[in-house]
């Protein structure tokens, strides 16, 4: 019986000290990507509608990314936002307005129009990439500054 009480003593010991050395790295891992990042959205032509391509800023704090290109609530406006895992994996969303018809697939949409889409990306280092899920193909750079 005392043995077995040693044993469990000495497991719990363990544990704890193994707790203790990796938590420091857990937070640092869930903040390496924190910082400004150079962000490019480049989406295909699609139908009768115009490819493009912006760049604008984003910045990651705490692991949650946003990033925003022209006013937001306005024409022309696309606001990314989402939480990035220790691991890279993030799952973003995009929310913004239509600007000139010619960028928009049936250019019968309104100017100033709200659209949304997710994107599924991934980053590492000082890099990063991004695919749109729904509607046209869309891919998204993250050069960390």
């Amino acid at each position: 019986m005392n043995q077995c009480l040693g044993r469990l003593r000495h497991a719990r010991a363990f544990l704890a000290i193994v707790a203790v050395a990796a938590s420091p790295s857990i937070s640092i891992a869930a903040d390496q990507f924190d910082g400004k990042w150079l962000t490019t959205v480049s989406c295909a032509a699609v139908r009768d509608a115009l490819g493009y391509s912006f760049r604008f800023t984003s910045e990651v704090r705490d692991s949650s990314l946003r990033g925003l290109h022209g006013t937001e609530g306005q024409p022309s406006s696309l606001l990314i936002a989402g939480e990035i895992e220790a691991d890279g994996t993030a799952k973003l969303y995009a929310t913004g307005r239509t600007g000139s018809k010619e960028y928009v697939p049936g250019r019968d949409t309104p100017r100033g129009t709200e659209y949304s889409y997710s994107i599924d990306a991934h980053f590492k280092d000082k890099t990063g990439t991004g695919t749109r899920v729904e509607g046209r193909a869309c891919s998204f750079q993250f050069e960390k500054q």
